[in-house]
């Protein structure tokens, strides 16, 4: 694989696609232990929702729901975290904790040595694909 250039806070400079591959080069690209975070997040999304759409845009992976427009979720490096985006966040029950400037956008940051909630975050990715995404 080549040389993939890091933007501030260890994000991946990939270009925009479509599918699982531009998605899988961004995981492979990503530093340390932010990888193993986003080959979780990445392996938890697929198999809790298969044939899961998959892109990445503004160099982060988008997942939206099989047939339908949108995104519900989308992720990105940070120095100190990853940054979990559940697009209609305010829909989920019970909400995720980070609050946004944007109406129905919830956070969920990820740092190093945080546990991953997999059946908390399986149940956000099942209620958020069952909601209109957002276009973007």
């Amino acid at each position: 694989m080549p040389e993939v250039k890091l933007l501030s806070g260890g994000n991946p400079q990939i270009a925009k696609g479509d599918g699982d591959a531009p998605v899988q080069a961004y995981i492979a690209a990503m530093p340390g232990w932010k990888q193993r975070i986003g080959r979780a997040v990445d392996g938890l999304v697929t198999a809790t929702l298969p044939g899961v759409r998959k892109a990445v845009k503004w160099n982060s992976p988008f997942y939206g729901a099989p047939g339908q427009e949108g995104w519900f979720l989308s992720f990105h490096c940070f120095d100190h975290y990853v940054k979990l985006t559940f697009f209609r966040g305010t829909a989920l029950d019970p909400v995720p904790p980070g609050p946004s400037k944007q109406k129905e956008v919830r956070y969920l940051d990820i740092r190093e040595e945080d546990p991953i909630d997999e059946a908390q975050l399986a149940g956000w990715i099942r209620q958020a694909s069952g909601i209109p995404g957002e276009r973007l």
